[in-house]
């Protein structure tokens, strides 16, 4: 078995990877990064994700006079995370985030180069005003995929002949000498050679568990509502294997199915992997209906509130898919899906072209998802709808008259203007 030595092993070839690793070049370090992914894949996630960060104090939200301190959000994030005095580590980890998120996050991408869309937005309020109670949410211009191009460039830059990038090699086994990791063992997965790696600080940054609907389903919280279907938007390598490598030789993990999940999407019309799903970002003027066309209540599905609420109540409903319901004036100034691949504008810095389907409405997206995706319906009355609904779910379960009288009292709210609207979701988006 070959041998390599090295300052540093990086384990795990995504943002976190790169970011480590580049930092430890320019301390004077030597590198081993190992990377499951081809070259071409360098990244993982980052490539596809859109590139959203909660970030505390910053320039921006001081010009938009969002009065944010680290002391705000940090008891944002205690009572919405609920944490607990007993999470040592998270309550540790919450801390140096929101105290040094504006220096070393912030001001470090600026000097890297990367710029921010000039808006802070205002997600995951709480369903009561108990999650963020400022807007924090702050958008790469570029999305992910600029910031992940800007990192490789400034990883290669630093390189100095102290970088080894094993691309395509995933790790088997963690070296333990005298109570310390000390290396790993990595094969080629297309030749299938194995390479023993020295190293006197191993890094793992293989991402979580989501990849794996198994690990997935293992670690999910007792008491809470599983969906009997699901979608994969992580990536596929991030599936655990690591996590288990390394408890058995003694590391603790804890809070595993504390997870990170969506409430609606669907398959993707082009998979890159079994299973690949897209994530949309619901439009909160559609109605949010169970498989019968009912809308889900009593109170409305609305984003923007509480993520982690509205995958519960979606896990609780009869049948694994859910409806939204919509127009095609609501769908061109609401509809979006998550991710670098469907925000070409704001993935290509299109800044002219961005501004223009903002203001006047994405026809485009809405035409590309009528075209590519069965899950995605148009059709010009309700009933014609109900009965693609029908169809789609090989069910009777949409009775059109039903779906009709649905729409019919959320939208008598207007009949008289915007004077005597008195529904939840309406108070909702107002907010």
């Amino acid at each position: 078995m070959a041998t390599k030595q090295s300052d540093v092993l990086v384990i795990g070839g995504g943002l976190a990877g790169i970011v480590t690793a580049l930092e430890c070049l320019r301390a004077g370090r030597r590198v081993i990064l190992v990377d499951r992914d081809t070259p071409e894949r360098f990244g993982g996630l980052a490539l596809w994700a859109f590139g959203g960060m909660a970030l505390v104090g910053t320039p921006l939200q001081a010009r938009m006079t969002i009065p944010d301190t680290p002391e705000v959000a940090l008891r944002d994030w205690i009572r919405f995370g609920e944490l607990e005095q007993r999470d040592t580590y998270p309550m540790q980890w919450a801390r140096c985030y929101v105290e040094h998120s504006r220096a070393q996050v912030h001001d470090w991408l600026l000097d890297e180069g990367i710029r921010f869309m000039p808006a802070v937005n205002w997600v995951e309020r709480g369903l009561y005003g108990d999650g963020n109670s400022l807007p924090r949410y702050h958008i790469v211009w570029g999305t992910s995929r600029e910031l992940t191009r800007r990192m490789i460039a400034a990883l290669r830059a630093a390189d100095g002949g102290r970088l080894t990038l094993l691309h395509g090699h995933r790790v088997t086994q963690l070296d333990r000498s005298a109570a310390k990791i000390g290396g790993a063992v990595a094969v080629d997965e297309r030749s299938g050679a194995e390479v023993h790696i020295d190293a006197p600080v191993v890094v793992l940054a293989m991402g979580g568990i989501n990849g794996s609907h198994a690990e997935v389903r293992a670690n999910w919280p007792q008491g809470r509502a599983m969906p009997e279907a699901m979608l994969n938007g992580a990536h596929p390598f991030a599936d655990g294997k690591l996590h288990h490598l390394a408890a058995g030789l003694g590391a603790r993990i804890t809070h595993a199915g504390e997870m990170w999940n969506y409430a609606a999407g669907f398959p993707h019309p082009y998979p890159h992997f079994e299973g690949h799903g897209l994530s949309t970002i619901p439009c909160k003027s559609a109605l949010w209906l169970n498989h019968r066309g009912q809308r889900i209540g009593p109170e409305p599905l609305v984003t923007g509130f509480d993520t982690h609420w509205l995958c519960q109540r979606v896990a609780e409903q009869e049948k694994p898919w859910t409806w939204h319901l919509l127009n095609w004036r609501i769908a061109i100034k609401e509809f979006a899906i998550s991710g670098a691949e469907h925000n070409p504008r704001i993935r290509d810095m299109q800044f002219p072209q961005f501004l223009y389907e903002t203001l006047f409405g994405n026809h485009r997206l809405v035409r590309q998802m009528q075209r590519e995706s069965p899950h995605f319906l148009v059709d010009d009355s309700l009933a014609g709808l109900a009965e693609k609904m029908n169809a789609l779910t090989a069910s009777l379960d949409i009775d059109p008259v039903l779906l009709q009288a649905t729409a019919d009292a959320f939208d008598a709210n207007f009949a008289n203007g915007n004077k005597l609207e008195n529904d939840d979701q309406i108070r909702r988006i107002l907010h």
